[in-house]
């Protein structure tokens, strides 16, 4: 009796066990898809969509579950392998894709009153005229901890949220969903704007490392040292960098001595003055004469506007949130980070650092109302799944800035992915790259992205196939509509080109 009921005691316990160890994909929320169809008119042609939007179940090198990765996907109807595919995405670190897919490359746009700010709902979604999905299809990607994507089993968010962490995770989604779609063959490209451009340098030589290479890759806003961008201690270069987009902007705000002419001529004016006289007078620190400091600071007034002696007193470096109140200050007003363009009221006229984004406040409320309506209703997606439109608000978000090839003698150098970039660009002699740069963008300048690429170690050869393009417009140049015409037509051009 005894031995029985041991028997029956032993066989339970082994059926409860297996009963709790369910396999992975039992205890993991299910990837989902919502499939539609939709179309563009592109040129007076109409292009049939098969629209497919929601999660694929993202794994890692040992085939385990790791992230349910959200996307949005546009196929043309009776396309062949043959067809472009572009994976495209914003930045951040922290950003969906939504403004990306709503502004330039999605069948539909959103209308706003570029450079002012809009009306609440209801928001206009229109054809999309400017987008290249005549000649590619277009894969929008949501980064894990936005759009849909979240991590999965034993992951964790900070599995993803860090430079390496990002390029790997990015770079797994695009091959399984090439495997995943049957279009390992066809032509690749990535398209990423601000940090996504700092994302792409790093993806660019993951894939082809992975023996994916890549057609062609498209940086929208770009930034790939990081130095060009904060205004640290005992630091120069973003003073260098940030002062030919200041002088624009003043230009536009019509502030600066010379206010006739174009734009890209009074610019060629402001980079040949800051390469010859304002950089080396800022490398002279202390040890500049009052005579020459008197000087640099007149021809500063002259270009920018903001008086003389409030560059001398500033040591000649004026940083961008203190560029922001002052360039406006007298009539109350501040002028937009993202674009210059636009401007808002200074709710402190005596504070020395802006409190507020114009461009963000004007254009953030019809985006957001505006996609959030077309992804549940025109595209179908299950209102029961939650879309974030960033990361910032999920718990535990915070970035790695580490990435491995910025180590030297056991200390971070630099944050930069450029030197991913130059060994792609060595390794395959083939892939170009195409940067598209806003004049009026004060959140990744112009200049610091020329910098970056006059500093690259490469032959004359490797050089050639980076084109650079320019627009009047700010980081999201695509707001301005014939900068959004110019976008699609360097895009499309450039597209049809890396083909041939």
């Amino acid at each position: 009796m005894k031995i029985k009921l041991l028997v029956i005691l032993i066989l339970w316990s082994t059926f409860s066990f297996a009963q709790n160890e369910k396999s992975p994909s039992e205890s993991f929320p299910k990837a989902q898809v919502f499939e539609s169809k939709q179309s563009v008119t592109i040129e007076g042609k109409v292009i049939p969509l098969r629209t497919k939007a929601g999660t694929l179940e993202l794994k890692d090198e040992n085939n385990k579950p790791i992230a349910l990765f959200g996307f949005t996907a546009y196929f043309k109807e009776g396309a062949g392998k043959d067809r472009p595919v572009v994976f495209a995405y914003n930045g951040g670190p922290g950003s969906s894709s939504y403004w990306l897919h709503m502004g330039i490359m999605g069948p539909k746009r959103i209308v706003v009153d570029d450079p002012n700010y809009n009306k609440a709902a209801p928001y206009q979604l229109v054809n999309n005229e400017f987008s290249i999905l005549d000649i590619a299809d277009v894969v929008m990607m949501d980064p894990v901890g936005t759009g849909l994507s979240v991590p999965i089993g034993e992951s964790a968010g900070a599995d993803f949220w860090g430079v390496d962490q990002d390029i790997r995770s990015i770079s797994l989604f695009i091959m399984q969903f090439l495997k995943e779609h049957d279009r390992l063959n066809s032509p690749k490209y990535i398209l990423g704007e601000s940090y996504g451009t700092f994302r792409n340098a790093g993806v660019m030589n993951y894939l082809l490392g992975k023996g994916y290479a890549l057609n062609g890759v498209i940086m929208v806003s770009a930034v790939f040292d990081l130095r060009t961008l904060f205004f640290a201690p005992n630091e120069d270069l973003p003073y260098i960098v940030y002062l030919p987009t200041m002088a624009a902007t003043s230009w536009y705000h019509g502030k600066t001595a010379e206010k006739s002419g174009d734009l890209p001529s009074f610019v060629q004016k402001v980079r040949e003055f800051t390469e010859n006289e304002y950089a080396p007078a800022l490398f002279k620190g202390n040890r500049i004469s009052a005579q020459e400091k008197e000087g640099i600071a007149n021809k500063l007034e002259q270009l920018t506007g903001i008086e003389a002696r409030i560059w001398e007193r500033a040591n000649l470096k004026i940083n961008a949130n203190e560029y922001f109140q002052e360039l406006l200050r007298s009539t109350g007003e501040t002028v937009g980070r993202l674009d210059s363009r636009y401007k808002g009221i200074n709710l402190d006229p005596m504070a020395t650092n802006a409190f507020t984004d114009p461009q963000s406040d004007a254009i953030s409320p019809a985006y957001t109302m505006a996609f959030l309506d077309y992804f549940h209703g025109t595209l179908g997606v299950s209102k029961n799944l939650l879309y974030s439109t960033s990361a910032y608000s999920k718990q535990g978000f915070k970035w790695d800035w580490k990435h491995q090839r910025n180590n030297f003698w056991g200390a971070d150098a630099a944050v930069t992915t450029l030197p991913d970039m130059a060994e792609a660009l060595s390794k395959d002699p083939n892939v170009k790259i195409l940067i598209m740069n806003g004049y009026y963008d004060l959140a990744t300048v112009f200049h610091g992205v020329e910098h970056s690429i006059s500093h690259l170690e490469l032959p004359k050869s490797a050089l050639d196939r980076i084109v650079m393009t320019y627009y009047e417009a700010g980081h999201m140049m695509y707001t301005h509509l014939p900068s959004a015409k110019l976008f699609r037509e360097d895009l499309k051009n450039f597209i049809e080109e890396t083909l041939n």
